[in-house]
Order: C-alpha cells, then sequence, then structure tokens
C-alpha cells in the first residue's frame, strides 16, 4: 500500500474535512493513518489546535486504539486477531512469533468475524484463516 508523505499542509487539509463532524477525534487520527501509514507525531497537537481540545484528549484517543500506529509501517501490514475465539486457537502464540519476525508490520486486532478459522490474520487486506508464521510469509511474498 502506497501512503503520502507527512507534511503538516496536507494533514490540515484532511482535518478540514471534518470541521462540521462531532467527535472528531478518532475520524481525524484514522484519515491521518489512511493517508500516511500511521499518526505522525506532530498530528496531536494539529488535532488538538484545529479542534480546540486538549492535546491529551487526542493523545487519550490514540493509545486507546491499537489499529492506531505511532511508527511508520514496514512494507507489510499484518493484523492478528487476538480476540477470545482465535486465542483459544494459539493466536497469542502466532503473535509473539510474527512480531517476533516482522516486528515493525504487524498489530493486534480484535476479530475478523472469521471465528470459526482462527486464529485470523489479514496481510495487507488479505484474511488469512487457521494462520501460521508460513502462510503468513506467504502471503508477504
Amino acid at each position: 500500500m502506497k501512503y503520502s508523505p507527512w507534511s503538516q499542509d496536507a494533514a490540515r487539509l484532511l482535518l478540514a474535512t471534518l470541521r462540521d463532524e462531532k467527535g472528531p477525534v478518532l475520524m481525524a487520527l484514522q484519515l491521518m493513518q489512511n493517508e500516511f501509514g500511521y499518526v505522525h507525531s506532530e498530528c496531536v497537537p494539529l488535532i488538538a489546535n484545529f479542534f480546540n481540545i486538549s492535546r491529551a484528549e487526542v493523545h487519550g484517543v490514540l493509545t486507546f486504539y491499537h489499529d492506531l500506529r505511532i511508527t511508520p509501517p514496514g512494507e507489510h501490514q499484518i493484523s492478528l486477531c487476538v480476540a477470545e475465539a482465535c486465542q483459544a486457537v494459539g493466536a497469542r502464540d502466532l503473535e509473539k512469533k510474527v512480531k517476533a519476525k516482522f516486528p515493525d508490520e504487524a498489530t493486534d486486532s480484535y476479530c475478523f468475524g472469521n471465528c470459526a478459522l482462527g486464529p485470523a490474520v489479514m496481510v495487507d487486506g488479505v484474511l488469512i484463516g487457521r494462520a501460521t508464521l508460513s502462510k503468513i510469509e506467504e502471503a508477504r511474498r
């Protein structure tokens, strides 16, 4: 997936699309991540100032949601389901292996709706059921 390079001007243009939204913090953070691949450190004060809220409020939302990244993504995006059904069939063990091998690519997610085929993983937006490290490595190619 190709992302735009970070710039404050581009970020401000994105925020302008949310000017009339109620409770826009999460939407703003998601927009930033969708555009730049992650939420740049300058986004917190930028969002806070734009919507006239505290930096703490923006930071709280940013750190609450596991899908939001504060570092640039790796070459691939690997989302591992760590919800209860996937945990019951080895998701946490798989998570340790994947995060050890691909630390800048792996993130936790909660339920892809593929519970019968857990552990479930998404690699670059493609769902993998009964995931193993070798299946993930193959999907990255």
